[in-house]
């Protein structure tokens, strides 16, 4: 690396902080790549470290320790009423992301790469100019944007600090926990905030234009997340969409449609979760040969390349499935092959992972795109109340197979703790196994694992299979 007074010089520029961009990073300085790295923030870990993904599922925890306490009740040990002191909350999520930043700028300073705060701009090939850094610019050999996705605002809005309309970022932060929440939007990030804030006491109301939750699911693996909270939100509003917002000195008066019906709802605070926009418009693209899609997200190919020989893209800003583990392993990817390797992103069961309680995961094909696209599949469950290791009613797990040769094609489950093995269900569908490769995999007893071998139904528990149900 070249140091000037006013410019540098690098082999593999990086636009961004997040899991796409350190991620590249780190793999691009292992393989002995020269590599400056350039965010907003003066430490990395972008907006899912800062204020997405950590900050929910660290305040998701915190609430699912409250719910075991009341559920503990059943079981005949008692708590007193837990205080909930929201300040205390505050400072301890800021530690935990502190810690986990510190960490990644310690990685990258043992790594070699060099982490300048400030905004990026393409100025001209090979060249970027930079606002509100110590130096003015930077000539690249490569470079790789990973600037991830901001929240989708309506049409003529614009979220604001002090505004009662709230994005993620602003709900997370957790400034105070009003009385009364609305969310809009059934994804999994309006349906995991407003679980934290009904679980630290708002009356939360959630509004879906769609007629079910968690649209990319399938619809049976959602079920029982969908009854248990009727029981534990205010109200749930499907096919109701959300025309406009009107904030008072006491809230957010929201106009909205409903069976060809307007009508009106007023709330304290008002939660947009209706999708996330690609951040690439100010990062002058209008210099480079970068296209972007219809919807704004700039086209790359299984390589990591975007239309501009030079420059590559991951994660959120290039569409697709928005998890921040795809977008690491997408960040890696560009970083090999900008290394002369042959490589390409080929991920067959990206797993996702729905925080709720019950939480929900999913890999490989769901039952309703084979159902959409006209594959040949079968369907088995197994139901999590015939385990030893739970009474969760309603809990199940799915294997979604090839009928010709029961190659396993897509796994779901809803349940507690799904999150601690549908890693394992990924590897089989990644390594091409067959139902009764699962099967025969030996798990110990009782624990919740063991579903996963007698959802193939060639067990002694195949009586429990259930027959197919609707996506």
């Amino acid at each position: 690396m070249v140091m000037g007074d006013m410019e540098m010089n690098t082999d593999l520029l990086i636009i961004g902080g997040g899991p796409g961009g350190y991620g590249a990073a780190f793999r691009a300085a292992d393989l002995g790549l020269d590599v400056i790295l350039v965010d907003h923030r003066p430490r990395l870990g972008g907006l899912c470290l800062h204020a997405g993904c950590i900050p929910s599922k660290t305040l998701l925890h915190l609430t699912q320790l409250l719910d075991s306490t009341r559920r503990a009740e059943r079981m005949g040990l008692r708590f007193a009423e837990p205080k909930i002191d929201l300040v205390a909350m505050r400072y301890w999520l800021r530690q935990v992301i502190s810690s986990m930043a510190g960490k990644l700028m310690s990685l990258a300073k043992r790594r070699g790469v060099l982490v300048i705060q400030g905004r990026a701009h393409f100025s001209g090939a090979g060249t970027v100019r930079l606002e509100g850094a110590e130096i003015s610019g930077i000539k690249f050999k490569q470079a790789i944007i990973a600037t991830g996705s901001s929240p989708r605002p309506l049409p003529g809005l614009v979220f604001s600090p002090d505004s009662r309309i709230m994005d993620s970022t602003a709900a997370l932060a957790l400034t105070e926990i009003s009385k009364t929440l609305l969310v809009v939007g059934g994804g999994y990030i309006g349906l995991e905030i407003g679980s934290i804030y009904a679980a630290l006491g708002s009356r939360v109301a959630l509004m879906e234009m769609k007629n079910r939750l968690l649209a990319k699911a399938d619809a049976d693996l959602v079920g029982p997340l969908q009854t248990r909270l009727v029981e534990h939100f205010a109200a749930l509003h499907l096919g109701a969409r959300a025309e406009g917002f009107t904030e008072t000195a006491a809230g957010v008066v929201v106009r909205y449609t409903q069976n060809g019906k307007t009508a009106e709802m007023e709330a304290d605070r008002v939660l947009l979760a209706i999708g996330r926009i690609p951040n690439c418009d100010d990062l002058g693209l209008e210099h480079t040969g970068v296209t972007l899609d219809s919807q704004g997200f700039i086209k790359i190919d299984e390589q990591q390349r975007t239309s501009d020989a030079r420059i590559f893209a991951v994660g959120d800003v290039a569409g697709g499935i928005m998890l921040a583990h795809k977008a690491t392993r997408q960040g890696r990817v560009a970083a090999e092959v900008i290394s002369g390797r042959k490589i390409g992103f080929d991920v067959r069961a990206i797993p996702a992972v729905v925080y709720t309680e019950p939480q929900i995961a999913w890999c490989g094909l769901t039952e309703v795109a084979a159902r959409r696209e006209g594959i040949a599949h079968a369907v088995q469950r197994f139901p999590w109340q015939d385990s030893g290791r739970t009474q969760a009613l309603g809990s199940f797990t799915k294997l979604i197979t090839n009928p010709a040769d029961g190659r396993i094609l897509g796994i779901g489950m809803v349940g507690g703790n799904t999150e601690g093995f549908i890693g394992e269900a990924a590897l089989a569908i990644e390594m091409g196994a067959l139902a009764e490769d699962l099967a025969l995999v030996l798990h110990p007893f009782p624990t919740l694992a063991e579903t996963e071998d007698e959802a193939e139904g060639s067990n002694d528990n195949a009586g429990h299979i259930l027959p197919k149900g609707d996506a």
